[in-house]
Order: structure tokens, then sequence, then C-alpha cells
């Protein structure tokens, strides 16, 4: 398809030549406030909780600034003149100058964009919207970002700018810039998009084809990113179990237990109505009694060790698997605390026990 200007009509190009010629003054003044708000941008999320993977500014190309204000809009009445879409660009473009902030994970989006709301000695948020949200309210398809407007104070560099633009003018250091928040993966998506649907080189090579593969890649992206986010959020969980000042302090209740158990071995699990009080009972035996000494004792390393050592014909269920790890850690003492006295009779737990520290043993001696 041609471009904007090349399609522009005859009436209305001397308007957008004179606009041109004013950015292209004015420009080099404009570069040094993206560089302002991109410093203090970088400087106000380096030390926060949430860090970027990158952020990035730009100052819109003459080129770009000239292809978007020779947008046009409907004429205000059938058969009426075409009429610009940005008849003013200077007042009601916010994106001359450009932010992205790059983030890892969807969550990350919305704490970069409180942290920079909250800093209102340097900016005003006068825009606030998710990009590509109807498409979740639709059921299809885009990629997702944060989009705010921010409105400079007092700016100092801003103020140099309006003073190229308006020398007759007080400066007041008050410009209106997009910030753009969105995650590694939509930033990658929307870029190779933006390549290819809106400066390919020749608006003949085109398919249907491609926006059907834009859609799937864009739904693949959301199952990528939504799985990360899973992902971090179960390491959070999993973190916070060594926390001795926090979770990892937490006293072992039978729901405790269920619940830490779950996230460390999910694929060892007992039926969901199961009461978790005989594994109270087991651990209570030795002492353990905080989150911390269950995630201790729940070692990977040991969890592979003791079922090479014991050989288990079927794959054991927590109950099986948990009495196995005290056994290794612990050995007679476990026995001892836990099994029938060995006097009494029968003692078929004692019994079981010893056959299995028995085979401990021996493959604790194979390893030496």
């Amino acid at each position: 398809m041609p471009s904007h200007w090349d399609s522009l009509d005859a009436s209305l190009r001397e308007s957008v030549e004179q606009n041109v010629e004013i950015y292209e003054r004015v420009r080099p003044a404009l570069k040094l406030v993206t560089r302002d708000v991109l410093l203090t941008l970088r400087d106000m999320l380096k030390d926060s909780e949430v860090t970027p993977l990158f952020v990035t500014g730009r100052t819109k190309t003459v080129e770009s600034f000239k292809e978007k204000i020779s947008r046009i809009e409907e004429p205000l009445e059938p058969g009426g003149p075409p009429v610009l879409k940005f008849p003013d660009p200077f007042r009601t473009l916010n994106d001359m100058v450009g932010i992205r902030v790059i983030t890892k994970l969807p969550a990350e989006n919305a704490v970069v964009a409180n942290i920079i709301k909250h800093q209102r000695q340097l900016f005003d948020c006068r825009g606030d919207r998710e990009k590509d949200i109807g498409s979740i309210e639709s059921g299809t398809y885009g990629y997702s970002s944060r989009h705010l407007i921010l409105r400079t104070i007092q700016n100092e560099a801003v103020k140099e700018y309006q003073q190229v633009f308006n020398p007759d003018a007080v400066p007041n250091g008050s410009y209106f810039f997009e910030c753009q928040i969105r995650t590694i993966f939509a930033h990658a998506w929307s870029e190779i998009e933006h390549d290819i649907r809106f400066k390919a080189e020749d608006p003949r090579a085109w398919t249907p084809h491609f926006d059907r593969q834009f859609t799937a890649t864009a739904a693949m992206l959301e199952t990528v990113e939504t799985a990360f986010a899973d992902l971090h959020e179960r390491y959070e969980e999993v973190r916070s179990f060594w926390d001795a000042e926090g979770e990892g302090a937490a006293p072992l209740t039978p729901n405790r237990i269920r619940d830490v158990w779950r996230t460390l071995l999910p694929h060892v699990d007992r039926k969901v109505d199961d009461d978790w009080g005989w594994a109270a009972e087991l651990l209570a035996a030795h002492g353990l009694n905080q989150t911390m000494q269950l995630a201790g004792l729940l070692s990977a390393n040991r969890i592979t060790e003791v079922r090479r050592a014991l050989d288990h014909r079927y794959s054991p269920g927590p109950d099986r698997l948990l009495d196995d790890l005290l056994l290794w850690q612990y050995g007679t003492k476990h026995i001892d605390l836990t099994a029938e006295a060995s006097d009494a009779v029968p003692h078929p737990r004692r019994d079981s026990l010893m056959r299995r520290l028995r085979q401990i043993e021996r493959y604790r001696l194979t390893k030496k």
C-alpha cells in the first residue's frame, strides 16, 4: 500500500511540509529531552523491586514524523474535503519522544508502571492503558503492552527545547511523551510484526497467511509467558521455604506439610482429601517442626539416592517416600522412635524398616 504522504491530497501537503520543517529544526533539542527522561527512568528503576531487562528511548525520525502527520480522517461532512488527523502535531502527538521499558514477566509491567506513576515530582501520568486489552475481551490475540502518557514537570531539557521551538514563549518545562512497558516476548513479537506489516519494502509482498501466523505466534507467546510466570511464582514460593525469619519458620501442621510437599514434589501426591497427620507425627518424632526443616529433608539428591538404594518396585507415595527419607537420614533412631517395641509380637513395621535399612547400608557400601 502507498505511504500516507504519497497518497496525501495536494491541498494538505503545504501544512504537512511546514510542520516537517519545524520538526527538522527542533529535533536536536528534542533528542536531548529524550536522553534526559531516559536517564531519569533508568535511574528510577535501577534499584527498584523490579529490575527491567533494559530501558531504551528514541526520538521519532523526520521521515516517521512526516508519515504520521500525513494521515487523514474521514471528512467532517459526507463528500467534504479530506482533513488531517494531526493538524497541530506539536500539541497532539505524544510519541515524538518514546521510551520502552522491557521486562521479563507480565506481572512486572504493573509494578514498573506503579513505580513510575508514583514519582509525581518528576512526571504527571496523563494516560494509562493496556494496548490490545480488547483482544483479551474479544477472544482474539495480539501483543500486550502497557502504555503511559507522561508529562514532565519543570524539566530543564524541556525548557531548552521550548526555547528553540518558540523563543518568544516562556518555557514551563512541561512536555508529553510516551512510555511503553512490555515483556521481552511481546517486544520481540511487536518488533518483527512491525517490520513485516508496516515497514515492508514492497507492500505487495503480502498474504493473509501472514496474519494467521502472527495470530498463532501471539497465542504461543502468551502460553510461554504464562508458563514462565507460573515457574517464577513457584520459585518464589520454594525460596520462601528457606527464609528462617519468614515462611521457613512456619510450623509443620498437616496442611502445611501437604502444601510444601505438593510444591516441591507435585509428581508424588496423595488423594486431595487425605489427612496428612501421619506425616506430622513422623516428622515430630525427630523434632522436625518447621517448614525449612521439611524443605531440607526433601532434597532432590537425597530422594534420588533413596530411590536407588531401595530400588522401589513401584513409585512410592508420600507416606512411603517420607518414611524412607527419614530412615535414610536417621537409621536405627527412626526405627526406635516410630516402630513397635523390639519385644512386641508381632512387629511388622519394625521388620519392614530393618529390612529397608539393611538395603540402604548395602547400597552405601557400594558407593565407597
